[in-house]
C-alpha cells in the first residue's frame, strides 16, 4: 500500500464527527494508523468503522479538557501501538503529545491544531469561542518556536464555514445570509479542511511550522 503517511501514527482528537471523522478517513486513506479518539465511545466506534483497514487503527476514549484522561490516552496508544502520535490538538494534549514525541526521540513529528476563521477575525455573539480559538493559533505559534529545534512542526488550520454537526444546527435563515458572503458561494466539505491537515502531516511540509492556513472559500480575506 502506497500513501503519504504510511508508516506513520496519528491521533486525532474529537473524532467522533464532522471534521475529525474526515481527518480520520482521509489519514487511513493515505496508510497511517489513526488513533481515534473522541469523548464519546459510540461515536468514535462509527468513525472507526468508517476507515480503510479498520481493524490496523483502534478507538481510545479521552476528555480532551482533562490532563489525567490526556496522560492516560498516550500511555494507552503507546502501549497499543509501541509508539507515540504524530497529530493532536489544543493545549492539554499539545503538552503532552510534544513530551511523549521528545521523550521516543521523534524528529518528524506534526502537531496540527483545529482553529477557526473566527478565532482570526471574531464574530457577533461568539466571544467565548472566537477567544478561545484565538488561543489556540497563539498557542500553536509558541509551541512551534519552541519544539522546531526537536524537528516536531505545529500549524493550525483556520475552517470557515463546514457543513458539519455544529452547522447544521444553524437556522436556514441565518445561512441564506452568509454563503452570499463566501466568494465561492458555497459551504465547505469536512473534507477540505481533512486534506489541509493531510498535507500539514506529510513530508510535502517539511518547511512549514507556524502557520496558518484558512480553509474558508474565501471568507473574511
Amino acid at each position: 500500500m502506497n500513501g503519504m503517511l504510511l508508516g506513520r501514527l496519528a491521533l486525532v482528537t474529537g473524532a467522533g464527527s464532522g471534521i475529525g471523522r474526515a481527518v480520520c478517513q482521509v489519514f487511513a486513506r493515505e496508510g497511517a494508523r489513526v488513533a481515534v479518539s473522541d469523548v464519546s465511545e459510540n461515536a468514535a466506534m462509527e468513525t472507526l468503522k468508517s476507515l480503510q483497514e479498520s481493524e490496523k487503527h483502534d478507538v481510545f476514549v479521552a476528555d480532551v479538557s482533562s490532563s489525567p484522561s490526556v496522560t492516560q490516552m498516550i500511555e494507552q496508544i503507546k502501549e497499543k501501538f509501541s509508539s507515540v502520535p504524530s497529530i493532536a490538538g489544543t493545549f492539554l494534549v499539545n503538552q503532552v503529545v510534544s513530551k511523549a514525541m521528545l521523550e521516543n526521540k521523534i524528529d518528524v513529528g506534526s502537531i496540527i491544531n483545529i482553529s477557526s476563521i473566527v478565532g482570526k477575525v471574531g464574530n457577533i455573539g461568539q466571544c467565548n469561542y472566537a477567544a478561545s480559538k484565538a488561543g489556540v493559533i497563539g498557542l500553536t505559534k509558541a509551541s512551534a518556536k519552541e519544539l522546531a529545534r526537536y524537528g516536531i512542526r505545529v500549524n493550525a488550520v483556520l475552517p470557515g464555514f463546514i457543513a458539519t454537526p455544529m452547522t447544521d444546527a444553524v437556522p436556514d435563515k441565518v445561512m441564506k445570509q452568509i454563503v452570499p458572503l463566501i466568494p465561492m458561494e458555497r459551504m465547505g466539505q469536512p473534507e477540505e479542511v481533512a486534506e489541509t491537515c493531510l498535507f500539514l502531516a506529510s513530508r510535502q511540509s517539511s518547511y512549514i511550522t507556524g502557520a496558518t492556513i484558512e480553509v474558508t472559500g474565501g471568507f473574511f480575506m
